[in-house]
């Protein structure tokens, strides 16, 4: 490779890097327009294994907003980032393929259903984890790094506390 390839793969993985961290912080924030722009037109992601749907980003967007909403606090901690690019003639190509783990603490919103919206939980702690891997599919688009495809791979859950509530 040459010297002017590797500057470029370099800042291709901190481009893609931040893609992935913009991903995450968009489901936790629940920014869900911020969440569509991160994908290519014609993105999929795939939430089949965590008990979700398979889908075009619009209706997997909307999906999210509606079954998350339960879960006042959301803090996705993605780690173990492995980029592999596809390569075009000896240089880095425009597709890469991302595999990450993930763990998923929340709390449910369950203070503020129960009429208490003034008043904090007594324990801030999360009620509900989830952990796995994602397999990200990102593609060089005008525009940077888009994400044309996520699978999630849930691996375990854990509830603590009230029993029955997902």
């Amino acid at each position: 490779m040459t010297q002017r390839v590797e500057l470029a793969a370099v800042l291709d993985r901190l481009a893609i890097d931040t893609l992935i961290t913009d991903y995450a912080i968009a489901v936790d924030d629940g920014d869900w327009d911020g969440y569509r722009r991160l994908f290519a037109p014609g993105g999929r992601a795939d939430y089949r294994s965590a008990g979700g749907i398979e889908a075009p980003v619009a209706e997997v967007s909307d999906w999210l907003a509606k079954s998350l909403r339960v879960f006042e606090v959301r803090q996705h901690l993605v780690v173990n980032r492995r980029i592999r690019f596809g390569l075009r003639e000896q240089d880095v190509g425009d597709t890469a393929r991302i595999q990450a783990d993930y763990t998923n603490p929340m709390r449910f919103a369950a203070a503020r259903q129960a009429g208490h919206a003034d008043a904090p939980p007594p324990d801030t702690a999360p009620d509900f984890e989830c952990g796995g891997r994602y397999d990200f599919t990102a593609v060089r688009t005008p525009s940077g790094w888009r994400l044309r495809q996520v699978v999630v791979q849930e691996k375990w859950r854990r509830r603590h506390g009230r029993a029955g509530q997902v």
